[in-house]
């Protein structure tokens, strides 16, 4: 399983969660049809370079980043989205583009959208292209620590 670190973090924060496997979904689109999530539940992670250190937004699956929203929450002059090339290493237990939203757990910030405070479950990315984990609002919030933008 090379996700080990966030279900250990799960586990040992007595959080009650849920993992679904799907079939294997790449866009975050896909990964909420496959495993019959709503699209707005589906948390996704993006990385982004903010004045040349990565972080984390985190947002529901039908949603864009908005750089501009993360470049006034953190006073920066350059927000961009970061390539798969310069956050690949980051994340050595998950298979590319299957990041947990916890960034934390990578040594990165984490953002959360506004929109996503306001569901009482989401579900995410649990390190592979397979499985999802479904947790409530409250324990990622209180785990990852994001800012809300």
């Amino acid at each position: 399983m090379p996700f080990n670190r966030l279900h250990q973090l799960l586990d040992a924060n007595h959080v009650d969660y849920r993992t679904i496997a799907h079939p294997t979904a790449y866009s975050a689109q896909q990964t909420a049809a496959a495993a019959h999530v709503p699209g707005r539940e589906l948390a996704k992670a993006v990385i982004v370079d903010i004045d040349g250190k990565l972080a984390m937004v985190v947002q529901n699956a039908a949603s864009m980043v908005s750089l501009g929203r993360v470049k006034a929450a953190t006073g920066a002059r350059d927000v961009h989205l970061a390539s798969e090339q310069e956050f690949r290493e980051w994340f050595p237990d998950c298979e590319l583009g299957a990041m947990p939203p916890f960034g934390n757990l990578y040594g990165m910030e984490v953002f959360v959208t506004e929109a996503l405070t306001k569901d009482e479950e989401i579900a995410f990315n649990a390190g592979s292209h397979t499985e999802l984990i479904r947790l409530r609002y409250g324990d990622f919030a209180r785990l990852a620590h994001p800012i809300v933008v």
